[in-house]
């Protein structure tokens, strides 16, 4: 056992010395240590209820013959977060959260890990130190909330941001808005639709790191509480066998997540997050490779913001494994891999049936023969952008129309907000890429002015930032080359005529190579926005979207 380096032997009677001052007994000193990553906390409610979660895991883990350890990891709320500054530090947070798991759990010495996240950055900065780390380690999210309900229509949070839009543009009263806010969100738990975290919840079952109902049962059912149990079970059969997360997230294993991925219609995130974590794993997972899978996968599930369903429902229709199990009809899952189960793939989804058809399609009636999610490419992203296309209206699957260049989120919604924007407009936000904002800010309040105006069924917005899962509409982000390193997009200028047409997988601005060059010439690099601090060091050594927006060492010049 590892932690027999901080626990056996007279040279280790200081270290054992500490644990004594812990309270602990020789006998948890001769059990394995388990870490338990707990991202409790008071302002995230995704995170609230994590303390009984971990509770539970720490029962489970104490039944199974082990000692169970906790420590923190931190965790945003992207919508607290959302609209303002503070929405720079959420991307980052997941190196934060990478970084200081491994930290704790190589400087302590720990056996295994049980994470126990739940929301957008915390799910995978904790797959991303599993990986670095490989010790066992298995997952158990704290479980989404479950959906509102006005005037008999179930509602959410990204409903939420769309009635500010709807206010803004007189199509909702005061009192109506102050009615979605108070009844929006009513529970604990992920918000309920398929947004970034429940995405990145229900893609860690499809990865095998994480019981079957990681990613859907709702936060405040007992059936959560017992999963926990499970979960801190099942990490003392992990280290018994020496299963670890590179045996589990193998290349094939991201084939698998990015085929339910497809299914599921998860957020466009997750096209930023999947490739992090492969990289940790050691898997160059490279986002080409999406049109191929979404080519062949079709969209099996219209969750919200896509459409009027809620995890709860995903749940009740079976979840994740009847997914699979739709996707196995065609051949596109890679059944024989191992799992944090102890069995294989094929083994877990046997028999789970699909008991919804309305909110799990059969593979022979999906929503659409193509996956939820594209990769465009195109003179204005000669590297790649990324729409959740199955959140996107049929009318905009192909626009043309003039751009509406802004250089920051606010700039674009004080024009939103004031009728600026109209029909067939592309609104363009830049230089909030990964070094440019620095960060990476998502751009649900712009997308859901626009929502709220009515305008979702005609207005495009493109941005080297990133998307909320919870945006919908022609929202294309990631676009890479950034603005800040000198990016086509930052050479985009106000009229200029863009193409958009999904179902090529194209975006292009009509401009001439000379007048490219030209423009190319004249630009200069804007003085970073921050220069002090985390944010600084971050866009020093942040990748591009379509890299995963991972951190490189710069390589030295001796």
């Amino acid at each position: 056992m590892r932690s027999e380096t901080v626990t056996k032997g007279v040279e280790r009677a200081p270290h054992r010395s500490l644990f004594n001052a812990l309270g602990m007994t020789e006998e948890e000193m001769r059990r394995p240590l388990i870490g338990i990553v707990s991202s409790q906390n008071d302002i995230v409610p995704g995170h609230m209820n994590l303390d009984k979660i971990v509770e539970a895991v720490k029962i489970g883990v104490a039944m199974a013959g082990g000692t169970p350890i906790v420590f923190p990891a931190i965790a945003v709320c992207d919508g607290i977060a959302m609209g303002h500054q503070g929405m720079k530090y959420s991307l980052v947070t997941r190196e934060l959260i990478a970084d200081s798991t491994e930290a704790m759990a190589m400087a302590h010495a720990f056996d295994a890990l049980v994470m126990v996240p739940n929301c957008d950055k915390n799910v995978p900065g904790l797959l991303m130190a599993a990986a670095r780390v490989n010790i066992p380690t298995i997952f158990v999210s704290g479980g989404p909330m479950l959906a509102g309900k006005v005037d008999g229509e179930k509602t959410s949070l990204s409903t939420m941001f769309e009635a500010v839009g709807a206010y803004a543009a007189g199509k909702m009263t005061l009192e109506k808005v102050q009615e979605y806010e108070q009844k929006a969100c009513p529970t604990c738990g992920s918000c309920s639709g398929m947004y970034t975290a429940n995405s990145m919840n229900c893609l860690t079952e499809v990865l095998g790191m994480g019981l079957k109902g990681n990613g859907t049962i709702p936060a405040v059912y007992s059936a959560r509480i017992q999963l926990a149990k499970k979960a801190g079970m099942q990490i003392m059969e992990l280290l018994k066998n020496d299963i670890r997360p590179r045996d589990i997230m193998t290349e094939d294993a991201f084939m698998n997540a990015l085929a339910v991925d497809m299914a599921l219609g998860c957020s466009t995130n997750s096209m930023l997050h999947l490739p992090a974590i492969a990289h940790e794993a050691g898997v160059d997972l490279n986002l080409d490779i999406a049109n191929e899978i979404s080519a062949r996968t079709p969209n099996l599930c219209h969750l919200a913001p896509a459409g009027h369903a809620y995890i709860e429902e995903l749940d009740e229709a079976g979840g994740v494994y009847a997914v699979m199990n739709e996707l196995d009809k065609k051949g596109l899952i890679h059944k024989e891999l191992m799992t944090c189960t102890g069995k294989t793939v094929g083994e877990n989804i046997s028999g789970c049936v699909n008991r919804n058809p309305n909110i799990i399609r059969p593979v022979e009636t999906p929503f659409s023969e193509t996956g939820g999610i594209a990769v465009l490419k195109g003179n204005l992203a000669p590297e790649s952008c990324v729409v959740k296309r199955s959140a996107v209206v049929p009318e905009m699957m192909k626009h043309e129309g003039p751009a509406r260049v802004f250089d920051c989120e606010e700039d674009a919604i004080d024009a939103i907000k004031s009728g600026k924007i109209v029909a067939g407009d592309v609104v363009v936000i830049r230089y909030e890429g990964p070094k440019g904002g620095p960060g990476m800010r998502e751009m649900l309040s712009p997308t859901s002015a626009i929502a709220g105006m009515g305008l979702g069924s005609s207005v495009a917005l493109i941005t080297d930032g990133r998307f909320s899962g919870a945006s919908r509409g022609a929202s294309i982000g990631h676009v890479s080359p950034e603005a800040a390193v000198g990016g086509n997009i930052a050479l985009v200028e106000e009229g200029d005529r863009i193409k958009i047409d999904i179902t090529q997988n194209t975006i292009d601005f009509v401009v001439t190579d000379e007048e490219l060059e030209r423009r190319r010439a004249a630009w200069k690099p804007r003085t970073p926005r921050v220069t002090t601090g985390y944010l600084a060091r971050y866009a020093e050594m942040v990748t591009s979207g379509n890299r995963g927006a991972v951190l490189e060492i710069k390589k030295s010049d001796r």
